[in-house]
């Protein structure tokens, strides 16, 4: 029997590895040529809901709910009850219909409860046991105090995050008591596609298609074909493992028709899948994470190989400066023998060779003068032009009257912190190498805001920015007598702070580069603009 089971098993699961057919309402994404390489993406798309803050013991209130443009007709009424403990919430929904016209694999409606700040708690599942039902009904409790809520079409019923299917949400009705949160709550939906995008179209519609199999038994083993094909029997094996003798268990009940312990068994093989499914997110996670770690180290070395190529290159032009040097001294102690043999060979003509020879010895200083400062400028110039194309290949520079400007499109910090990620350190890395061949070059690092929050706490945020970014440089090498980091605050914006873009581009670290050695703008300086400069893409 335990060997039969195990080959059902395996057969369900091998089905839903095939390709997934066309969803009407999203846009498919294809699985990867071998069939069987997981595919380690997450994109998420944001919404508002207005969040309620139900004070404390204050009794029970009313919230209703309406349908989105994806499912119109739905309505719902919830009565919340805050008490100790707990928050208690009792809902009803009418008119609701089956899911699975957003795709194949949108088995199950879930009830959310949204925090202010953009948390999403799943509250439970609305069931409609058969076509012919269009209504539902749920009692839920959390702890949650100020929350909005929405329900959305999910694959299975124990999802971690909400999708982007949101078919209803609750709206403030007149009689409504609590408080209104001043702010929409913003939270992050998962886009279609991202639970089955390594199963394929006809994968999904293999283990969910057959609607006599009871919803449970279909919502695990979508749940268990969608974790396989994320890498879980890789990455959380004993989980997997736990979720395929559940499976077991609950086809048997589904072939004796013991439906009570076929749902137990597969509402817990559904849980177990998901578990396994967020265990290997989180170490692919963690792989890629190594794997930027590593690029670092690369260009680190790659960084250093640079820079003892610049110190070499730096010799060589050293030597050929002191030969020229010397061959032009050579050249000038000839030229005054020869005028003084002239002078002793021809005593009538004393006087008139000496003035002529002294014209011409000016004449002679003066175009080696006009020359070598052109020939000063010129390499200036090439240096300048030179530097700004190696940065070029790392980052995007231009040419101002203030210097070299450095731009970063790269998100640096975190929200609210002052610690470099990765991706901006490894290319900072590179920027040091190239730094380090023109050691008389001046850094001047000056960190900006968006509008957002008090003068005094974006002022501080601007420096503490601008002082890892400085850090970071000294600690690859840079002299810290070269470099100046200042804290702008929002006082220097580039754009209009009243939108969501203009104060993403006014939030930035602008390294400006410059020094003698790399003389006057290319170009017209009097064209030249502030830049952009190092975006810290999060306040």
């Amino acid at each position: 029997m335990k060997a039969s089971g195990l080959t059902l098993i395996s057969f369900v699961m091998a089905s839903a590895l095939c390709a997934q057919a066309p969803n009407p309402v999203q846009s498919s994404v294809a699985p990867p040529a071998s069939g069987n390489v997981p595919i380690f993406s997450v994109e998420v798309t944001s919404r508002t809901i207005k969040a309620v803050n139900y004070h404390h013991r204050q009794g029970t209130t009313k919230i209703d709910f309406r349908g989105t443009a994806l499912m119109p007709e739905a309505r719902g009424q919830a009565e919340v009850t805050p008490n100790d403990g707990a928050t208690r919430i009792s809902l009803h929904f009418d008119h609701l219909s089956n899911p699975v016209q957003f795709g194949p694999e949108y088995l199950t409606l879930v009830l959310w409860a949204i925090t202010p700040e953009g948390r999403a708690e799943r509250l439970g599942e609305l069931t409609l046991r058969d076509a012919d039902k269009t209504n539902a009904g749920l009692y839920a409790t959390t702890d949650l105090q100020s929350f909005g809520m929405i329900v959305t079409a999910e694959p299975y019923f124990s999802v971690s995050r909400p999708s982007d299917v949101v078919v209803m949400e609750n709206f403030i009705r007149d009689d409504t008591t609590g408080t209104m949160e001043d702010i929409d709550a913003k939270y992050e939906l998962l886009k279609r596609g991202q639970y089955s995008e390594n199963v394929g179209a006809s994968g999904v519609t293999a283990v969910t298609s057959d609607l006599t199999v009871p919803l449970q038994l279909r919502e695990a083993r979508l749940a268990v074909a969608i974790a396989r094909a994320q890498g879980a029997d890789t990455y959380a094996a004993d989980t997997m493992q736990k979720a395929a003798i559940d499976m077991i268990n609950a086809e048997g009940f589904e072939r004796s028709k013991d439906l009570k312990k076929l749902e137990t068994s597969a509402r817990e093989a559904t849980q177990m899948a998901e578990d396994a499914r967020r265990i290997t997110l989180g170490k692919e996670a963690d792989e890629a994470a190594q794997a930027a770690a590593r690029r670092e180290s690369e260009a680190q070395a790659k960084a250093s190989e640079a820079q003892a190529r610049a110190a070499n290159e730096a010799q060589l032009r050293a030597s050929a400066e002191a030969d020229a040097a010397a061959a032009e001294s050579q050249k000038r102690q000839a030229e005054i023998q020869m005028a003084s043999a002239k002078e002793a060979q021809q005593n009538a003509e004393a006087a008139r060779m000496a003035a002529l020879a002294e014209q011409q010895k000016l004449a002679a200083e003066k175009a080696a003068s006009d020359s070598a400062r052109a020939q000063v400028e010129q390499d200036a110039q090439r240096l300048r032009e030179r530097l700004r194309d190696q940065l070029n290949l790392i980052l995007m520079t231009r040419d101002t009257a203030r210097g070299l400007i450095v731009n970063m499109s790269d998100v640096l910090f975190d929200t609210n912190q002052a610690t470099l990620k990765p991706g901006a350190k490894e290319k900072l890395a590179k920027v040091s190498g190239i730094l380090l061949a023109y050691p008389t070059l001046h850094l001047v690092l000056e960190g900006h805001t968006d509008s957002t929050g008090s003068d005094e706490y974006n002022l501080e945020l601007s420096r503490r920015r601008a002082d890892s970014v400085r850090e970071y440089l000294v600690s690859n090498g840079i002299s810290p007598s070269n470099i100046e980091a200042h804290g702008m605050g929002k006082d220097s914006p580039v754009a209009t702070n009243d939108t969501a873009v203009g104060r993403q581009q006014n939030r930035r670290v602008e390294m400006v580069v410059n020094g003698d050695v790399i003389g006057q703008p290319i170009g017209d300086a009097s064209q030249a603009g502030p830049a952009p400069g190092l975006n810290a893409n999060s306040r």
